[in-house]
């Protein structure tokens, strides 16, 4: 089943459909989701078909842009609120987001969705109760839900990107029990959690200058109440040039979350800890 503004359209996409049309052929797959699969399209000279429904070519697409069908026409995938929020494609089919033009996933090196896979495995989530504070487009919770979670709180404190996961063929639906998703600020809901009520915390906040609060001994100290004994967490925290910026982020972490009765280990770009010893 598709997702509300289906067909999406990139610039290659629209590429191939134009070139599709200009050189007479009548039928091509392409994917209109972002990569999760391929489609076949059928071509005329003043329209393109998929699904038996009739889609007109847009004028242009630009780069770095996804377009998304609201009923009547192509319109790119962004919202404005407090912030500009657009959904952005990558090379690896997945997208990631930005906010007032800061990128928000790593994609330079890998997908921004199996470099979440491999931040999930770092917490083992097979049949633990997950917190994940920024829950951003749920690359984190899929990742949970696919490797057998028993459930996954997560907290997503702008009504835009909840939209955006509407939107995004990679975000996880709505369906799935086990997957509590709130529209909420974790650095204020998180003192409404219970003490040792978690297993594991995916800890995934914009950057410290942003949002510093999610960096804070107070909030921290709040993680390590809701964590059960032996609690595992996976911080980001980007990896910042400590040259450029005068900061070793993942090292001021490490300091707090050790006041709070963590052990700590960097790993890549974040920091793994477990609680108590």
């Amino acid at each position: 089943m598709h997702k509300p503004g289906w067909p999406l359209l990139t610039l290659p996409v629209y590429d191939a459909l134009v070139k599709a049309r200009d050189a007479g052929h009548e039928r091509l797959d392409v994917s209109l989701d972002l990569g999760r699969s391929m489609h076949p399209v059928r071509v005329d000279p003043d329209r393109w078909h998929a699904d038996g429904a009739p889609y007109p070519f847009p004028q242009r697409c630009k780069d770095r842009t996804i377009y998304h069908w609201d009923g009547e026409s192509f319109e790119v995938v962004s919202r404005f609120g407090t912030s500009l929020l657009k959904l952005v494609p990558t090379d690896w089919g997945p997208p990631t987001f930005e906010i007032d033009g800061i990128k928000m996933l790593p994609t330079s090196k890998i997908s921004p969705f199996e470099d979440a896979a491999a931040k999930v495995r770092l917490i083992e989530p097979r049949g633990k109760t997950v917190l994940d504070t920024c829950g951003g487009l749920g690359y984190f919770a899929h990742w949970c839900l696919a490797g057998d979670a028993e459930r996954v709180q997560s907290f997503e404190k702008n009504p835009d990107v909840l939209w955006l996961r509407t939107v995004n063929p990679w975000s996880p639906g709505s369906d799935d029990p086990r997957l509590d998703l709130r529209l909420g600020d974790v650095s204020e809901s998180i003192a409404t959690l219970p003490a040792a009520s978690v297993d594991a915390v995916l800890h995934d906040p914009p950057r410290f200058g942003i949002a510093g609060e999610l960096y804070s001994q107070a909030f921290y100290d709040h993680v390590a109440r809701v964590l059960r004994p032996r609690g595992r967490l996976f911080h980001y925290t980007g990896s910042p040039n400590r040259l450029t910026s005068g900061r070793d982020v993942p090292q001021e972490v490490s300091v707090r979350l050790k006041r709070a009765g963590f052990t700590t280990e960097v790993i890549g770009d974040g920091v793994l800890a477990r609680l108590g010893r």
